[in-house]
């Protein structure tokens, strides 16, 4: 049967809309821009994908554009971060570019702009320029410098590039309508002056371009054919493109500006601020932290690059903002890991089980498989004997008929060994159960055969062999907020909502097989999750971090 195909977003369509009418193939060309002023979030993992994933439909260059243009805020480490982030998606840019390689250019234009009367320079302070830009209903008014003359202008703007002017002292404007309806187009500011080193230019300029100067210009040198944004950035359109006209010609081509939705996540916040907020205060350990819905902090988490670009085709491109239930990614990161990671057991809150009737010295090999989603996965042995650990919840003294695990006076199935069958318990003198007795059947070892071996019993546990246990420190991650939209309410603090669950550290036992994982190993830790081996973990101490449960538990909290 021939493969259903799949319908063109409305970005799709506008391209193909396009290779309709004056593009031709070999003018497609993209970009991803993003501001090396922190780390990027699942948010930009779907604008990477849009981009980049474009570019592969339609074998069309994708350039890797960085729009740095404020010293302030931006650095070398952002910069090497977000290529290490798209270079782990699996995707591949035709050129590394940034706005600072245009500085020269755009200040060029922005001379001219000043020559030809569309530019000029205002003396004025930041609060009195915003007040004299009216309101949606209110036309502005003219700068008292807006008719400043051509040289006067020039010789000031020449200033300012130089650091001879003071930083807030003048901007250079745009000039070209205070009465405009879109607000945008009220005289913007092209140019500000900072006195600051630039990660990439160092002190060589002491004005900076505005983001809306910069950004249609560095896509008009770059030759990008389709300009995509997100939605907030539909009114600066008409100011994209005015800028467009006064430095290009009528028979050039120019780039196209079009906007799509954010995908807001739930139990999420992906404004840079407030992420470097929790980086600052110490709520988290860095940027990378694995509760951060950064992709660096995904990945540490253990997060594949398949399942985010399974996310971000899954929740697609819209035209309206709405809000991703998280659950959606967790559910995309389990159908992945479910196939790939091996199958291993851990147990991560121990009580000593104890078979009285398994010989002292005895110790057994037993088979089990690795992944039963994996054909080609093989097996592996572990090690069996007479003392083990299981879960603590694994076992209750008195239970209703409800409890398929372990309880005196029935059986359960360890899960590739025996039947066992509860018998007693020994308890601190805080009444707190330390061992549990337990009786085993030699003739029902899985696998073997035997008519005991097929009897049928409601409960299979994972187990690890006491004498042969590795100890390992596993981090149980959450979600860091405990509500959907953790900075929708005005009235609060987006930290009112931090989960206090959001990580819980604990000393597991593990097979011994585990000895030498590397970071980044990914496994199914059975019947508890999916946990990956931390950048931290080293042969002598190793580290887990949960990446998911098996199944969603948020379902019936909220």
């Amino acid at each position: 049967m021939a493969e259903e195909k799949r319908s063109l977003n409305f970005i799709e369509q506008i391209i193909e809309e396009d290779l309709k009418n004056d593009y031709k193939k070999e003018d497609l060309q993209f970009r991803f821009p993003p501001e090396p002023n922190g780390y990027l979030h699942i948010g930009h993992a779907s604008s990477i994908c849009l981009n980049f994933g474009l570019g592969e439909k339609y074998n069309a260059p994708v350039n890797l554009r960085f729009d740095d243009t404020n010293p302030i805020k931006e650095e070398q480490e952002y910069v090497d971060a977000i290529k290490s982030d798209v270079v782990w998606l699996g995707f591949k840019w035709a050129r590394e570019c940034y706005a600072s390689d245009y500085f020269q250019q755009l200040y060029d234009w922005a001379v001219m702009m000043i020559k030809n009367g569309d530019a000029y320079v205002d003396s004025q302070p930041s609060a009195a320029i915003a007040a004299q830009k009216g309101t949606p209903t209110q036309p502005g008014t003219n700068s008292p410098y807006r008719d400043r003359s051509v040289d006067e202008n020039l010789e000031l703007f020449e200033k300012m590039k130089n650091g001879e002017t003071k930083e807030g002292e003048h901007v250079l404007r745009a000039k070209i309508d205070m009465a405009a309806k879109n607000m945008l187009m009220r005289d913007p500011v092209m140019y500000r002056t900072l006195h600051r080193k630039h990660h990439r230019t160092g002190n060589d300029w002491m004005i900076y371009p505005l983001y809306d100067w910069a950004h249609g210009q560095s896509d008009y040198i770059e030759s990008v054919s389709h300009s995509f944004c997100t939605l907030e950035f539909l009114p600066h359109r008409e100011l994209y493109n005015w800028f467009l006209e006064k430095v290009s010609s009528a028979e050039d081509f120019r780039p196209k500006q079009r906007e799509f939705a954010r995908r807001n996540l739930s139990h999420t916040i992906v404004s840079k601020r407030k992420l470097l907020h929790l980086v600052e205060k110490g709520i988290v350990k860095s940027w990378d932290d694995p509760r951060m819905p950064t992709i660096s902090g995904l990945r540490r988490r253990g997060y594949t690059p398949q399942s985010i670009r399974k996310f971000a085709e899954i929740i697609g491109i819209a035209k309206r903002e709405n809000i991703v239930d998280v659950s959606l990614l967790e559910f995309c990161i389990r159908e992945d890991l479910n196939k790939t990671a091996p199958r291993v057991m851990a147990v991560l809150d121990p009580v000593k089980l104890v078979i009285t009737n398994y010989p002292e010295d005895k110790e057994e090999w037993l088979e089990a498989e690795n992944n039963p989603e994996d054909e080609n996965a093989g097996s592996r042995e572990l090690p069996f004997s007479k003392e083990l650990y299981i879960e603590q919840e694994d076992f209750k003294e008195e239970a209703n008929r409800k409890f398929f695990r372990l309880t005196l006076g029935k059986e359960v199935r360890l899960k590739n060994a025996y039947i066992i069958k509860g018998e007693s318990v020994i308890k601190n003198d805080a009444g707190e159960i330390v061992e549990i007795h337990c009786t085993y059947d030699p003739k029902s070892r899985s696998g073997s055969g035997t008519e005991e071996s097929m009897r049928k019993v409601k409960g299979t546990l994972h187990w690890v062999s006491a004498k042969h246990a590795i100890q390992a420190e596993v981090r149980l991650y959450d979600r860091l907020f405990s509500v959907e939209s953790p900075d929708a309410d005005k009235e609060k603090d987006f930290l009112d909502f931090l989960n206090p669950e959001s990580l819980k550290v604990v000393t597991a036992y593990l097979e011994p097989g585990l000895k030498n994982v590397e970071p980044g190993d990914k496994f199914q830790f059975q019947r508890l999750g999916y946990f990956n081996v931390d950048k931290e973990s080293t042969q002598d101490h190793l580290v887990f971090n949960r990446t998911v449960t098996l199944r969603d538990s948020w379902g019936g909290k909220e």
